[in-house]
């Protein structure tokens, strides 16, 4: 019985050893787990506060690191080809020590437009609106989102992004018309690109002098790709937009044939003006309004005591030699007071204030000509181009200016006397030194008279020339000035130009009769588009097309009427196609109506 008990007393003490084992286990096991849910709270925290100092937007870290491992990245493009598309993505990942960007793959993910092999072909989109250059291709490389476990953990981007390259920071041509400028209207094109939207530059630049520029775009500081490397290993925007819009440029630089205007242009100097307008309100500077009037007596020419020319000063390079004579020459000429600008002594804002109200600007060729687009309407743009170098062939500053809305008055004038010029051999090859060639080279630019056309960017013969210091020939540039003055429209200022097109011609018809076997009529008739109506127009007119069935050609005719019989060329029992469309003040087209088949 004894025996038993004390049997009985070891069972029940293992027992209960047994439980006090297994309590501390689950004390241990439970604060082990607590242990590592409190380091993985704390790690959140630490990213949190890591995304949080690249914004101050606020943001969930668990929700977003918990998103992209389930949903991955997603992305929609916009574009047919490399050269057009911008792409908005969800959670696109950018690596810092491998310097790639990410696509993380999940059952959730999206890639439109899928292209396979051919996003390779070469490139899914161009980084920055100079088309189609090498340097500024843009794609990603993909992981599985499960990849995510063996990485480092990411920082997020809260804010919402637009990821492009800067093509040349350091010119001031360069970072309107390739950068500010489409990034404007890349950010008007989606809704949610807008003041507190941050950008973010790829190429590897560092700020450049001009990045207060930029940072006029967006009220958050613009983030450099060498910047990215201090905040993580890999950084995830949560929503961002990659690529530039390229409807605004204007000028192609010469990578594939001799430089000049751009093909298929689709801007027009009114969205420059209202980019202008735009940059001048984030600079503070109101521009004096334009008040129309009418300046066709002597006295009102009298009065025009606030109208002033600028002259943009150079002193590094590119002198006008006899800058003062110019100038004293340019006040006899115009009986204005003359003001001088320079880039080297003045702040930006402080230049534009001044040529925002100048009747005329004067500058040698150089990229600090692109701040013409700051002048008011009316006003002339003189460019000086040095010895042997063409101003047909370097011509992205009359492009600006005579492009429609922009209504400025462009004149160049060009050196043609070779004494007249200073040139510099001995300098370092990019500021048109030529030392480094072969003799024989350096005695052939010498000799030459003109410089031929070539490509970007490196000619020797076209930095040497652009580079030279140049004496202005007074009496010439005065002659030339006065023979462009002559082509110049009347009055001060024009009216912005009009942009409204007709519509569509309403209910058009045909009628036909058989006169004889070989005699036929065709009546056409219409009634005036709907917006005519609502609209003061100078001049309507309506263009008809006629091409018999199944023929190449067709015959068009020019209309001040809404219906018109034609006999000539008609044949009977034929049928035609008819087009018609509305014309406003001579070169405002409406859209075709719907073509009308009409058998005699």
């Amino acid at each position: 019985m004894r025996a038993s008990l004390a049997g009985c007393r070891m069972s029940v003490g293992a027992l209960l050893n047994g439980l006090l084992v297994s309590v501390v286990a689950a004390l241990l096991w439970k604060y082990s787990k607590l242990s590592e849910h409190a380091a993985l709270l704390e790690e959140e925290l630490h990213m949190t506060r890591q995304s949080q100092e690249l914004s101050q937007a606020p943001i969930d870290y668990h929700v977003a690191l918990q998103a992209l491992q389930e949903q991955g990245t997603r992305m929609v493009c916009t574009g047919k080809m490399h050269t057009d598309r911008v792409c908005r993505f969800d959670y696109l990942c950018y690596c810092s020590e491998a310097e790639e960007f990410v696509f993380f793959h999940s059952n959730s993910s999206v890639m439109l437009p899928n292209l396979g092999s051919r996003r390779f072909q070469p490139a899914l989109l161009d980084l920055s609106s100079v088309e189609d250059h090498n340097t500024q291709y843009f794609n990603f490389l993909e992981l599985p989102a499960a990849a995510l476990k063996f990485m480092p953990k990411p920082v997020f981007v809260p804010d919402v992004t637009l990821i492009l390259n800067r093509f040349n920071p350091d010119n001031l041509m360069h970072v309107f018309h390739d950068d500010l400028i489409p990034a404007f209207y890349t950010m008007k094109q989606y809704s949610d690109l807008d003041d507190e939207a941050r950008l973010v530059f790829m190429e590897g630049w560092s700020e450049g002098p001009h990045f207060d520029l930029y940072r006029l775009l967006s009220s958050k500081q613009p983030l450099l790709k060498e910047q990215l490397r201090n905040f993580g290993k890999l950084i995830c925007f949560t929503k961002s937009y990659v690529g530039l819009s390229k409807m605004t440029t204007w000028y192609q630089y010469g990578f594939v044939q001799p430089q000049g205007p751009k093909a298929n242009m689709l801007v027009s100097g009114n969205e420059i003006r209202q980019f202008a307008t735009a940059l001048m309100e984030k600079m503070n500077i109101t521009r004096v309004e334009e008040v129309e009037k009418d300046r066709g007596s002597a006295e009102d020419e009298k009065e025009r005591k606030d109208d002033y020319v600028v002259v943009f000063s150079r002193s590094a390079t590119r002198l006008i030699l006899n800058e003062a004579e110019l100038i004293l020459a340019l006040a006899q000429e115009f009986q204005m007071r003359v003001v001088t600008v320079s880039l080297e002594d003045q702040s930006f804002p402080g230049i534009v204030q001044v040529i925002s109200g100048a009747s005329v600007l004067v500058s040698m060729h150089g990229a600090q000509l692109i701040a013409s687009l700051f002048l008011p309407r009316g006003a002339t743009v003189v460019e000086l181009f040095p010895f042997a170098v063409n101003p047909e062939q370097y011509t992205p500053y009359k492009t600006l200016a005579t492009l429609p809305g922009m209504d400025l008055h462009y004149i160049s004038w060009r050196n043609t006397k070779e004494e007249n010029t200073i040139t510099h051999p001995d300098r370092p090859w990019e500021q048109g030194g030529i030392a480094h060639l072969e003799k024989e080279e350096q005695e052939r630019i010498l000799a030459s008279r003109d410089v031929p056309r070539h490509l970007c960017c490196r000619n020797p013969e076209w930095l040497f020339r652009i580079y030279q210091d140049t004496l202005v020939d007074i009496p010439y540039f005065l002659e030339i000035l006065r023979e462009g003055m002559k082509t110049k429209p009347s009055g001060k200022k024009s009216k912005p130009a009009s942009t409204v097109h007709p519509g569509r011609v309403r209910e058009p018809q045909c009628q036909t009769s058989v006169q004889t076997t070989n005699e036929a009529k065709l009546t056409v008739s219409w009634q005036i588009p709907w917006n005519l109506k609502y609209l003061k127009v100078r001049e309507v007119k309506y263009e008809v097309w006629i091409q018999e069935q199944g023929e190449n050609t067709y015959m068009p005719y020019i209309l001040p009427q809404q219906n018109y019989t034609f006999s000539e060329n008609i044949k009977p029992f034929t049928t035609y196609l008819v087009w018609v469309r509305c014309i406003f003040n001579k070169s405002l087209l409406g859209p075709f109506a719907d073509v009308l088949m009409c058998r005699t």
